[in-house]
């Protein structure tokens, strides 16, 4: 299926290499731009969660939350033939690609879209580049930032506003939806049946500037095939 994933992590530091993924959220929308769902939970590191003043992340709260095996066959089927798109998509890209890559798959060459690049073209009146600043210059309200779902909805509240002033559908669409993507086998750790213990961050309702009724569903993991 063709369309955008708009993702954002939270993270145990800077570096893709030598910190991991405490959390990941996943909001996708179709071609047209209509929601069509979201992902989020908290990701288990297997060791410290980093800058607890930043994403308000807590080591305990990633007890019992799954390891980044036990979501990757299911972020891999929502990536797949979709536009990766991100606040400084490249910086989301590189902790997604460090963290498929300690379980030995490759991510494929996706088309990326970054807001933030695209703010600096639509939205020059913006006091700075960051994500809260770029929200307000757009006109929306207070949003619960850095948090991954928080942060991924008002990435693809972004998205909406700047290509509402396209005429023509990016070129990336049909180019992403030709790339093929790897499938991933259910993890072992999880057994034959036992569901993928997802961990959500209970945050306010949302409702985009361009729905009367949004997001799309909560899309559950199952852990793949």
């Amino acid at each position: 299926m063709t369309g955008y994933a708009v993702v954002d992590v939270e993270a145990s530091g800077r570096s893709p290499w030598r910190h991991r993924v405490v959390e990941v959220a996943v909001v996708l929308l179709d071609a047209r731009l209509r929601p069509e769902g979201e992902f989020a939970t908290l990701i288990d590191p297997v060791g410290p969660v980093g800058p607890t003043h930043v994403h308000r992340i807590a080591q305990e709260d990633v007890v019992g939350a799954p390891r980044f095996r036990e979501v990757a066959p299911q972020l891999l089927d929502l990536l797949a033939g979709r536009v990766l798109v991100g606040h400084h998509v490249t910086c989301d890209h590189a902790f997604l690609d460090r963290e498929f890559a300690r379980i030995g798959v490759a991510l494929p060459p996706v088309p990326l879209l970054c807001t933030m690049r695209m703010a600096r073209d639509q939205l020059p009146e913006a006091v700075g580049w960051g994500l809260a600043a770029c929200a307000a210059a757009a006109g929306f309200g207070p949003y619960p930032a850095h948090t991954a779902l928080g942060d991924a909805r008002a990435t693809a509240d972004l998205l909406r506003h700047c290509l509402g002033a396209v005429a023509t559908p990016p070129a990336e669409l049909p180019a992403a939806a030709a790339v093929p993507w790897p499938r991933l086998a259910r993890a072992r750790s999880l057994g034959e049946e036992r569901p993928v213990p997802l961990v959500r961050r209970e945050l306010p309702a949302h409702r985009s500037p361009h729905d009367a009724g949004y997001p799309g569903p909560s899309l559950t993991a199952t852990g793949g095939e």
